[in-house]
């Protein structure tokens, strides 16, 4: 059996992604059975956004994992950007939806931060995309 040492970036950046995953789908079940009786349609349609959201930067960092040994870049920035954007993005989403059944009002606070998560998820993919087109040298084992 051939095996390969996995580096810190590529432990970390599976890390961070399963946890996202795992995250959006107990956070997706939750919407779909408990939160159903309790939002409005809007509210509900807004949380399985930011839900949708998680899961995909989840498996977006997973396949940015795979990259990690192929491809010099600085991929702790880029996870950090990234979960910056998902916890922002997705997290004031899910407050913003949830502010009802919370009690709580947290639109003038919590709702600039959303276009903030948005923005950093932008310039984690744009990091991505500017380091794949100026790599010259795929790494291999």
């Amino acid at each position: 059996m051939d095996t390969h040492k996995i580096d810190s970036s590529m432990k970390k950046m599976l890390v961070t992604g399963v946890i996202f995953i795992i995250v959006s789908i107990v956070l997706g079940a939750f919407g779909a059975h408990a939160l159903k009786a309790h939002l409005t349609e809007e509210r509900l349609a807004s949380f399985e956004t930011g839900v949708k959201y998680q899961m995909y930067h989840g498996l977006g960092l997973l396949l940015l994992a795979i990259l990690t040994k192929h491809i010099q870049l600085s991929w702790e920035r880029i996870r950090i950007v990234l979960t910056i954007g998902v916890l922002f993005f997705s997290g004031s989403i899910y407050l913003l939806a949830l502010q009802s059944l919370l009690g709580v009002k947290f639109g003038a606070f919590i709702g600039p931060i959303t276009p903030i998560g948005g923005l950093f998820l932008m310039i984690g993919w744009g990091i991505v995309l500017k380091g794949l087109l100026t790599t010259k040298t795929w790494i291999q084992d």
